[in-house]
């Protein structure tokens, strides 16, 4: 199971730079675990930058994952996880729920950088 974090959703969408590294992690999209932060962070961007129908239509593929709500127990986590590793909230959600699923963060955010279970492709 793997955790696609925003950025690498964002990067396939948009045919990025990375999106190559992304990619296999996505292949097989019933192994992929999305926590709804990732949901509201893949819209907000791509409609601001794309249009609402562009946005629409990504979040019919993330639909395609499993999708993880937030729950006390990710949102403990999470906190916890903040504060061991100075992350933002919303990075913080994106850890927990990749632990509380056994899954692995795939990502290119600098925050996740050496964290145990993430993989992290280093933006150029």
């Amino acid at each position: 199971m793997n955790v696609v974090d925003s950025c690498g959703w964002i990067e396939v969408f948009a045919d990025g730079p990375l999106a190559a590294s992304f990619a296999p992690y996505l292949r097989d999209l019933r192994s992929v675990v999305t926590p709804t932060i990732v949901i509201y962070e893949v819209y907000r961007k791509l409609k601001q930058t794309t249009s609402e129908d562009e946005a629409l239509s990504a979040i019919t593929v993330l639909h395609r994952t499993t999708i993880v709500p937030l729950s006390t127990e990710i949102a403990l986590t999470a906190a916890d996880l903040a504060i061991q590793h100075h992350l933002s909230m919303a990075d913080a959600f994106v850890l927990a729920t990749g632990y509380s699923t056994d899954a692995d963060v795939i990502t290119s955010d600098r925050s996740f950088k050496d964290l145990p279970r993430v993989v992290y492709f280093p933006k150029s």
